[in-house]
């Protein structure tokens, strides 16, 4: 029962307080200037809008310096130069490539033309070779990692289709990211036997990972096809590829690292978790 009292003789007194503030407001004048600077303010906001100017543009002639006309005048005078040419490179661009197995090419013309090449051996036009060449330090941190290789190199590097890295792949035994030998394909990449295109190309880390497959078991095969070929023929419909750009193309979502999710749910890759799983989406359509 005190703190009720207490509580309720706060309140009275409080309310006694305010009523008392207000009259002496209402005595002073107070509150009459109070609302009014509110409605003042209040107006401002309104009219305080930025009205739009159109902006009418002169096509009249632009004013130049005198050093200028002068030089536009006299014809003798050489005109200034404003744009400068980049320095050459040295290495031209690397083309795309494709192979059909015949390397020839008859035609008399200079001009770069596509050349046929296997996916896991691009070709390279390099005009100074001694630019490029690996240094011991890094001829050495080549082979740390036999996965997706150590060594980004922009020129002798293939691009994985899948983790797209361009990277000197880590074998011991490769000539072309050990020895920068154009001429020899990298066997830290696969080829497939039926395209020959870069949508062949796979790293060891991106076959193992992705697909489940192992770089050695995919040497000795000599008909590897990669997961695009074997659509196509109708060997496994569901065997897709899954790399971002191709599940654009059907309009699926990208898998992202799913490798975690696969294995913990007993498969071997991501491959045949999205191989399952489009067989599901399948049966439930039909039904």
């Amino acid at each position: 029962m005190g703190r009720l009292n207490t509580k309720i003789d706060y309140e009275t007194l409080r309310n006694a307080r305010i009523l008392e503030n207000q009259a002496r407001l209402e005595s002073l004048g107070l509150q009459k200037t109070i609302s009014e600077l509110r409605s003042l303010t209040a107006e401002t906001k309104k009219t305080q809008k930025k009205q739009y100017v159109k902006q009418i543009y002169d096509f009249s002639n632009l004013r130049r310096s005198n050093r200028l006309k002068e030089i536009a005048a006299d014809p003798s005078t050489p005109k200034p130069l404003y744009c400068f040419r980049r320095r050459r490179q040295t290495i031209e661009p690397i083309l795309r490539i494709t192979w059909k197995g015949d390397d020839s090419d008859d035609s008399e013309d200079e001009s770069p033309k596509r050349v046929n090449r296997r996916g896991n051996a691009p070709v390279v036009r390099i005009q100074d070779a001694k630019v490029h060449a690996l240094s011991p330090e890094a001829s050495a941190r080549r082979c740390e990692s036999k996965g997706r290789g150590s060594i980004y190199d922009p020129v002798y590097g293939i691009c994985c289709h899948f983790c797209r890295q361009k990277k000197l792949c880590g074998e011991e035994d490769c000539k072309r990211c050990g020895n920068l030998d154009v001429d020899q394909p990298c066997i830290g990449k696969t080829d497939c036997s039926v395209c020959h295109s870069t949508n062949g190309v796979l790293c060891r880390a991106c076959l193992k990972v992705r697909y489940g497959e192992e770089m050695e078991e995919v040497r000795e095969k000599k008909e590897w096809m990669c997961p695009h070929c074997i659509e196509e023929k109708g060997i496994n419909p569901y065997w897709i590829c899954n790399s971002s750009f191709c599940l654009k193309k059907r309009k699926l979502a990208p898998t992202g690292i799913a490798i975690y999710r696969a294995r913990e749910m007993g498969y071997e890759s991501v491959a045949h978790l999205l191989m399952d799983e489009l067989q599901r989406r399948k049966k439930l359509r039909s039904q």
